[in-house]
């Protein structure tokens, strides 16, 4: 089977943003980050939109750019780590290209980001901060309820323990054995 797009999942953290260019320059495609997309086309860091817009907003936003994308060809586009659970979205990815998920365990999540300060996830809504068990916790809460959507990806790449480099080199000999890469 031929592809022309590929989306790439995972929770906040699993280095979807960093991947997704170095996957499409690998391959000769381009790349969109919908997050920084939408940083560019609102003048507003995510965690701004999310204080004074809400979260639907974003979400309206987020969706309207996987849409626009989801048209182009040779494309790699590197999702919100939510991105897959709302609106329509999983539809749209699933019809209209070949989904990775790059599969990470909480507790590796929580490490990962436990230091960023621009990630909504470890605040409240009055911009307290969440304790380390209570952002443990938002993050299992979180990765359960999307697990129905990961667990539907074309292709599942278990990203702890691996260098970048070797993510990449794992996920492209996936593709090209289980799809035509059309570039």
């Amino acid at each position: 089977m031929k592809i022309t797009r590929i989306y790439i999942t995972g929770f906040m953290g699993s280095g979807k943003s960093t991947l997704g260019p170095i996957v499409a320059n690998t391959i000769g495609w381009n790349s969109y980050d919908i997050d920084s997309e939408i940083e560019k086309r609102t003048g507003m860091k995510v965690t701004e939109i999310f204080k004074s817009k809400g979260e639907k907003f974003f979400r309206e936003l987020e969706s309207s750019i996987l849409d626009e994308h989801s048209k182009e060809l040779e494309v790699v586009v590197s999702l919100g780590g939510g991105t897959i659970a709302y609106n329509n979205n999983f539809d749209i990815i699933k019809k209209t290209g070949v989904l990775v998920y790059l599969k990470s365990s909480p507790e590796k999540i929580f490490l990962r980001l436990k230091h960023k300060t621009d990630r909504p996830l470890f605040q409240t809504f009055d911009n307290l901060i969440l304790s380390d068990e209570e952002a443990l916790q938002k993050i299992k809460r979180l990765l359960s309820e999307r697990e129905k959507y990961y667990r539907n990806a074309d292709i599942i790449i278990d990203i702890d323990g691996i260098s970048v480099g070797r993510t990449v080199d794992r996920l492209v000999r996936e593709l090209k054995k289980k799809f035509q890469i059309v570039n």
